[in-house]
């Protein structure tokens, strides 16, 4: 089977009532904003590059946004622990993670916490894991720390144990690992994270683990936190979270950095003051979601199930040469257009021709040539037109 009669058979469109809140947006209001997203490029382009969904914030959280800025309450961020706490209390009802909020620190964002852990990990020169094709900040941090990069690429869409443990042991020093993976959207399983967390420890390394997809698993699937596999993984990691994805506030600045052993909360200790601090309102809007943000959540992932599936029917009927396997997490479908002959870069065929905004697939490492990846996070009728502008660019419009 291939990976698109997969992906249809895996998810298709859900059947129940979807928000329409959430799949009635007019374009017009959605061009209104100032985000990345949608300024970036001219009027006519069809924005679904950034991982930034177009859904209405959730209630709770616009109204203690609101709230805050009618008393004037823009000022520093207050040391209590309402976001750890808040924030334990979603992982254990949503993830099934049992977090000590004391071993929860805030952060400004998850990318710039994981660049402060490796400053106090590795010395420049030193090696560090990563597994394209990946979100492609990781290869930035690691060039600007001075550290060489150590490739471990996904195999067959999956993690490459072996690989990664036979990184370690050449010396790297530490895997940044996306979990769920950013662009494929796959979910590593208990065994693999398990082994990796023992290859750790042999060679004295660690795993830094992004986890800031975790909260918009979809139906059908499980997000297993590292953290949570064995004692290993609680000595030598560390996980990153965030509400910024799942409830569309990473203009804000708020993520946490999460341990769960002396040693690892020992590294977290270590970092500058300025690496445990994130924006007031970012902490207000991240409580609010974490507590109250839930059903919210879950009209969100319906949608987000609906358009994955939409997404692969779409792509069966109008383009059956590219090759998606929906995604078991996230909104970010990640497209293998190789066959449509519109060479290494496809993103920049569909964006002249297209007026379709896509991520280019080698900005995630080599093994992205030919690849894009697209933003599924809006409504049906943008995915509709999302796939109608990459057949236009191939004219078959």
């Amino acid at each position: 089977m291939s990976p698109i009669s997969r992906g249809l058979a895996r998810a298709a469109p859900s059947s129940g009532r979807l928000s329409a809140e959430l799949t009635e947006i007019p374009l017009e209001r959605l061009r209104r904003r100032r985000s990345a997203k949608w300024t970036r490029y001219a009027a006519d382009v069809l924005p679904a590059f950034v991982a930034e969904m177009d859904f209405p914030l959730a209630p709770a959280v616009k109204h203690a946004l609101a709230q805050a800025v009618e008393l004037d309450d823009c000022g520093y961020a207050s040391p209590s622990p309402d976001l750890a706490e808040a924030f334990a209390a979603f992982a254990a009802s949503r993830l099934d993670w049992e977090v000590d909020p004391q071993q929860v620190s805030p952060a400004p964002d998850v990318v710039g916490a994981i660049t402060e852990l490796l400053r106090a990990i590795a010395k420049p020169g030193e090696r560090i894991v990563i597994n394209p094709p990946v979100y492609h900040p990781f290869f930035a941090i690691i060039e600007a720390l001075g550290c060489e990069l150590a490739s471990a690429p996904l195999r067959g869409g999956e993690l490459d144990v072996e690989a990664i443990e036979r990184q370690f042991a050449a010396g790297a020093v530490a895997l940044v690992l996306c979990s769920p993976h950013n662009p494929t959207g796959g979910l590593p399983g208990r065994e693999q994270l398990a082994a990796i967390a023992e290859a750790a420890v042999r060679h004295d390394a660690w795993v830094l683990a992004d986890e800031i997809h975790a909260p918009l698993t979809l139906p059908g699937e499980h997000h297993i936190p590292f953290l949570t596999v064995s004692a290993a993984a609680r000595e030598r990691g560390v996980a990153l979270c965030s509400a910024s994805k799942a409830f569309n506030i990473a203009g804000l600045g708020c993520a946490q950095i999460i341990t769960a052993s002396p040693n690892a909360a020992a590294l977290v200790g270590s970092l500058p003051r300025g690496a445990k601090h994130c924006g007031h309102l970012g902490a207000i809007a991240s409580i609010a979601a974490f507590r109250d943000g839930g059903a919210w959540l879950d009209d969100v992932i319906a949608v987000l199930d609906h358009n994955r599936g939409l997404l692969a029917q779409l792509l069966a009927a109008r383009l059956p040469e590219v090759d998606y396997l929906p995604p078991r997490a996230g909104y970010l479908a990640w497209l293998d257009m190789r066959e449509l002959e519109l060479g290494e870069d496809p993103a920049a065929a569909i964006l002249e021709r297209g007026r379709l905004a896509l991520s280019p697939g080698p900005t995630f490492g080599s093994e992205g040539a030919g690849f894009a990846r697209l933003n599924f996070a809006t409504t049906p009728a943008l995915v509709e037109e999302a796939v109608e502008r990459i057949a236009i660019t191939v004219g078959r419009g």
